[in-house]
């Protein structure tokens, strides 16, 4: 049986999946944004960390909203696991490939995730 072009799903890269979390990140003008790449480190949750920082808990919601609609929306890709976002102080989206951490200034000191994952590569982004 042929497969028609049609038929054919267009699944995004990792790549493309984690450019367009960074750009929704920059909408909403989150802060401090570090990419680690972990696919070297055996055992890791994910293949990618996104971690961002919202000013305020309203921010922070803000944040995590746009990449959960830009990413649905766009590349058709769903959020698998979200949560957080009652309190806004650290909302996680997980994407199978990429886990997205957004924090409030305080709580993503207090956890200090780049310190525990220091092994993977670090890509930081400016602030817009």
């Amino acid at each position: 049986m042929k497969v028609q072009e049609s038929e054919v799903l267009d699944i995004p890269t990792a790549e493309e999946v984690n450019d367009l979390i960074i750009e929704a990140i920059q909408d909403i003008k989150g802060l401090n944004i570090i990419k680690i790449d972990l696919n070297k480190i055996e055992d890791s949750p994910a293949n990618y960390f996104i971690i961002c920082e919202g000013e305020s808990t309203v921010q922070v919601g803000a944040i995590a909203t746009n990449i959960n609609k830009r990413l649905r929306k766009e590349i058709g890709v769903k959020c698998y696991h979200l949560e957080g976002m009652k309190e806004s102080k650290w909302v996680l989206l997980d994407y199978f490939d990429t886990i997205v951490h957004v924090f409030y200034p305080e709580t993503r000191q207090f956890y200090d995730i780049e310190d525990l994952w220091s092994d993977g590569k670090f890509t930081e982004y400016q602030n817009l």
